[in-house]
Formats: C-alpha cells, sequence, structure tokens
C-alpha cells in the first residue's frame, strides 16, 4: 500500500531567496554564452580561422555557435539523469562549473597566428563543453525555484528564472557595446577580445557561492525518502509521458524560435536588406530585453491567477495575430518603427516565454522531472537554432518579401498555441505519490 506524503509548505523568504539566487546564476551562465555570439563575428573568424579567408572564417565561426545547440540534446540527457539520481543543487553546480570554465579558457586560448590550428581545435572543444552544460542548466534552474516553493504561487517562482535570460543578453550586449566604445580595434584584435570571456572566471566564483548557499529542493529529498527515483529517468519519460514529452518541446518553440528570429535573424535583415545601422538594431533589442525585466514577473503573477499553460496560450495566440502587420511596417525603416516591432514583438512571445517552465513543470511527475524539462526544452532549442537559417532560404527564395520572417513566426505561435492548449487540458502532476499513470491511461480521463 503506497502512502502519500504531504510536502510542509516553504516559507515565502527562502523561496524568494532560492528563486532569486536561481535568476542570478542562470543569468551568469547566459552571459557566458551569449557574450560568444556578440563576439563570434567580428573576432573568432579571423583570430582561429584567418586561412579560411573573410567568408570562410565567419562560416566557421557561425559554425562554433551552431556546435553548442547541437549537443546540447546530449546535455540534458546527461545532466537530466543526474539531476534525478543525485539531485537538483549538485547538477546545477556541475552546469554553472563547466560553462564559467570553459569560457573562462577560451579568453587564454592561442590564435592561429600564435600556435596554428590547435586554437581552433581548443574552442570548437570548450563550444562543445559550453552546449552541454547549457543543455542541464534550464530545467534545473526551473526545478530549484518551483520545488522550493508552495502550489499557489509556483507558477510566479517558475518564472522568475526566465529572466537569466534577457539579463544574460543584456549584460553581454552591455560589454560588447562598451569595449567597441572604449577601445581601439586594433587593441581589441590584439587582447581586448578575451577581456569578456576571462571575466567568467570571478562570475564563476558568484554562481557558485549563490548555488552552494541553497539546500537541496524539499522534492527531491522526498523522492529519495520515499525510494522513488528511476534507475534510467530518460527511459521512464518515453514510456509513461510521451504525449507530454511532445506537447512541451512545442510549448517551447515560440519562446525559445522567436529569440532566434528577432535578435538573430532580424539584425542582419534589418542591416542588409532594410537599411538600419547594426547600433541602432543593437540598441532597440537592449530595450525588449529591458522591457522583459518588467514583463516576466507580471506574466508569472497572471500565469498564478488562470494557468501557466493558459498564459502560454494566450501568449502563442496574440504573437500569431500582430505577426504580419509587425513585419509590415518594419518594411518603413525608421527607428520608432523598429524599436515598437522589437518592443510589441518582444512582450507577446515572452508571454509564452515566461510561463513556460510552469507549464513544463505541471506535466512531469517529480522523479522524472529533471530529464523531462532539460530534454524537452534542448530539443526545441535545437529546432531554433535552425530558424535564422530557415528564414534566410526562404527570404531567398521569395525575393525577400516583406511577409517572409512573419510565416516563420507565424508557424512557431501556431504551434505552441496547440501545444498549450493541449496541455491545459492535462491535469498537474503531484508532487508525491504512488507510481503515476501512464499517458495512454490520463488520456482517457476527461479534461478538467
Amino acid at each position: 500500500m503506497s502512502t502519500t506524503v504531504s510536502l510542509p509548505a516553504p516559507t515565502a523568504a527562502p523561496t524568494r531567496r532560492v528563486a532569486w539566487a536561481s535568476m542570478i546564476g542562470t543569468s551568469l551562465e547566459s552571459f557566458d554564452f551569449y557574450v560568444f555570439a556578440y563576439f563570434s563575428a567580428y573576432f573568432i573568424g579571423p583570430l582561429f580561422f584567418d586561412p579560411l579567408g573573410s567568408f570562410g572564417g565567419t562560416l566557421a565561426s557561425f559554425s562554433t555557435i551552431a556546435v553548442a545547440f547541437v549537443v546540447r540534446p546530449i546535455g540534458a540527457v546527461l545532466f537530466g539523469h543526474m539531476g534525478d539520481r543525485l539531485g537538483r543543487r549538485a547538477t546545477l553546480l556541475w552546469t554553472v562549473a563547466l560553462m564559467g570554465v570553459a569560457t573562462g579558457l577560451i579568453g587564454a586560448l592561442p590564435t592561429y597566428a600564435q600556435a596554428g590550428w590547435l586554437g581552433a581545435i581548443l574552442l570548437v572543444l570548450l563550444r562543445i563543453v559550453q552546449g552541454l552544460s547549457l543543455g542541464g542548466e534550464w530545467g534545473g534552474s526551473i526545478l530549484l525555484a518551483t520545488e522550493h516553493s508552495g502550489p499557489v504561487k509556483r507558477a510566479f517562482y517558475a518564472a522568475v528564472p526566465q529572466l537569466g535570460s534577457p539579463v544574460g543578453s543584456i549584460l553581454s550586449a552591455a560589454v560588447f557595446i562598451a569595449m567597441t566604445l572604449t577601445m581601439p580595434a586594433a587593441q581589441l584584435a590584439a587582447w581586448g577580445w578575451r577581456i569578456p570571456f576571462l571575466l567568467a572566471i570571478p562570475l564563476l566564483a558568484v554562481s557558485l557561492y549563490l548555488r552552494w548557499s541553497i539546500d537541496e529542493t524539499p522534492v527531491f529529498r522526498e523522492v529519495v525518502a520515499e525510494g522513488r527515483r528511476d534507475r534510467l529517468p530518460i527511459a521512464t519519460l518515453f514510456a509513461r509521458r510521451p504525449a507530454a514529452f511532445v506537447i512541451a518541446i512545442g510549448a517551447a518553440l515560440l519562446g525559445i524560435g522567436s529569440y532566434s528570429l528577432m535578435n538573430t535573424y532580424t539584425i542582419d535583415y534589418g542591416v542588409s536588406k532594410l537599411g538600419f545601422s547594426f547600433q541602432d538594431l543593437l540598441v532597440a533589442t537592449t530595450i525588449g530585453a529591458l522591457l522583459q525585466l518588467i514583463t516576466i514577473p507580471l506574466f508569472g503573477v497572471w500565469a498564478n491567477r488562470i494557468g501557466s499553460a493558459r498564459v502560454v496560450a494566450w501568449g502563442a495566440l496574440g504573437t500569431l495575430l500582430i505577426t504580419f502587420p509587425m513585419y509590415f511596417l518594419l518594411q518603413f525603416a525608421t527607428f520608432p518603427i523598429l524599436v515598437a516591432t522589437m518592443i510589441i514583438g518582444g512582450i507577446l512571445p515572452t508571454m509564452s516565454w515566461a510561463a513556460l517552465g510552469g507549464l513544463m513543470n505541471d506535466l512531469f511527475p517529480d522523479h522524472f522531472r529533471y530529464s523531462a524539462l532539460s530534454v524537452a526544452y534542448a530539443i526545441a532549442a535545437t529546432v531554433s537554432g535552425f530558424v535564422p537559417l530557415l528564414t534566410l532560404v526562404l527570404g531567398q527564395s521569395t525575393g525577400y518579401a516583406w511577409w517572409h520572417p512573419g510565416i516563420i513566426l507565424a508557424v512557431l505561435s501556431a504551434v505552441t498555441f496547440v501545444a498549450a492548449v493541449a496541455a491545459a487540458r492535462r491535469r498537474a502532476e503531484p508532487e508525491s505519490g504512488p507510481e503515476p499513470e501512464t499517458d495512454a491511461d490520463r488520456d482517457s480521463v476527461p479534461a478538467v
């Protein structure tokens, strides 16, 4: 006979401290990852892939960005297993340590002029380490926040770690802007490019301190006490929650894919085709990221009231409705329109992004939840990594018609909307108790 054990409701202050510490750790890890994207096009190609020429070096540097996305699901499986077997806190210490060390070592690599292809080989290896690390970061940070909170405010605390992505983006953009404004190009190319990567070392110390000071989550301690850990959590996931896993991937596509579209493709498209300056686009995207610092917590509060899945659905539906008008107005190429586009095009997908952690947390039982969140998110992130390429191909085939980015954004919105509606029809998983029923059993129960 199984016994359901009620978890004690944690006090508000420790929950807030854990949630914000989780967000800060995720912010610093996001900074480590994003800073490479800002510096890759300008410095990584010429410094490490010089024999390939201008185009070949740029292509190779962008490929080092892609390789981190490709290995991300592998990291999700590895660290998801650790998170469900060894604990959330211990796993997050590993992920942040690997990211910080790998980023710092990039700043110490020899260039092609100093050591030939050795630097490029080591760069690719360190990017693989970064990708593996990031594969286990998101799911763990969400669980660290939600599993320390009570059910009443869980949706809000699931939104707090989502602030890490815009904070990391803002910090990396600020470093890039400050360095390009204060250092001559020759100094940046000679040694200045190393500074942002070496900053990862002191930031690593901060991240490790914050995560070391946090206790293991009550939920995982309960799983251990009840002997409910799975030998292979990923196998249990596919056996017992295949439908929920597909729903989770679909729900994550808009929040991640819209970032790739707006902050990667749209910047290149705006400079090369619409006549914007790179500085204007960088300022506009930074304004959008700053606004997310306000909207993400507000959407988290809303998710507490109506449910995370419904907030994701409303964000996807709103994005679908404004997609084509937004890209039509962008053709007029004025800075106010650009800023308005980045704000509007950022707020509605951010609604889906803010509530994503709460939606996915409710989809899976606690004993394989780390694996489920990490792998589903990593697959969605890997798919989203191809969004700029697909949009570019569509643009070339349509003569860069004004609506071509809207097609991609509309598809992402539609998929996420359908997934969010499906998630809203499922009952939230309990935190502890007997072995859960399978998806087939759950689907036979009328939706509440």
